[in-house]
C-alpha cells in the first residue's frame, strides 16, 4: 500500500486501476440491475452475470491502458490468471451479496422512506457497492503483484 503513496507510476496505475474499475461498477450495477428489476433475477445470480461482464470490460481496459507494458505473457494466459484473482473475487462477493442485504433490507424498510426509491433498491445497492469495494482493493493488489508482475 505504501509504494502507491510513494511511487508516482504506481498511483498512477492505481487511479487508472480506479478508472477502469469505476467504469466496470457501472458495467456491474447496470446489468445487476437489469436483470434483478426486469427479470426478477435473484441478486446472488444477477450479481454473478453482472460480475463477469464487468471483469472481461476490466481486463481489457487493464490490459491496454494501465499495463500496457504488461506483454510478456500470452493474451489468453494473462486473461486466465486475471479471471482466476477474480474468480477469488466473487468467492469473497458472494456472501456479502448473500447476507449483506437481508440486513440492509431491513434497516432501510425500518426508515420508513417516502421517497420513490424503495428499501429494495438501496439494499440491493448498498450491498453490491459494499462488495464492490471490498473486492476492488483484492483484484488492485494480487492482480498487480500476480497478473501483471512483469512492469516495472
Amino acid at each position: 500500500m505504501t509504494v502507491i503513496l510513494t511511487d508516482p507510476q504506481e498511483r498512477t496505475r492505481f487511479l487508472k486501476f480506479m478508472v477502469v474499475g469505476a467504469f466496470g461498477a457501472l458495467v456491474d450495477f447496470g446489468i445487476a440491475n437489469l436483470l434483478a428489476h426486469f427479470l426478477n433475477m435473484p441478486l446472488v445470480y444477477a450479481g454473478t452475470i453482472s460480475f463477469t461482464c464487468a471483469v472481461i470490460s476490466n481486463f481489457i481496459w487493464n490490459r491496454y491502458w494501465t499495463y500496457p507494458d504488461s506483454r510478456s505473457r500470452q493474451l489468453h494466459h494473462q486473461l486466465a490468471m486475471f479471471f482466476a484473482v477474480n474468480i477469488v473475487g466473487i468467492i469473497i462477493r458472494i456472501p456479502i451479496l448473500k447476507f449483506g442485504e437481508p440486513p440492509l433490507l431491513n434497516f432501510f424498510q425500518n426508515l420508513n422512506l417516502t421517497a420513490s426509491i424503495t428499501p429494495e433498491f438501496l439494499a440491493r445497492n448498498c450491498t453490491l457497492a459494499i462488495a464492490v469495494g471490498i473486492v476492488m482493493l483484492w483484484n488492485f493488489f494480487v492482480n498487480r503483484y500476480w497478473t501483471y508482475n512483469d512492469v516495472n
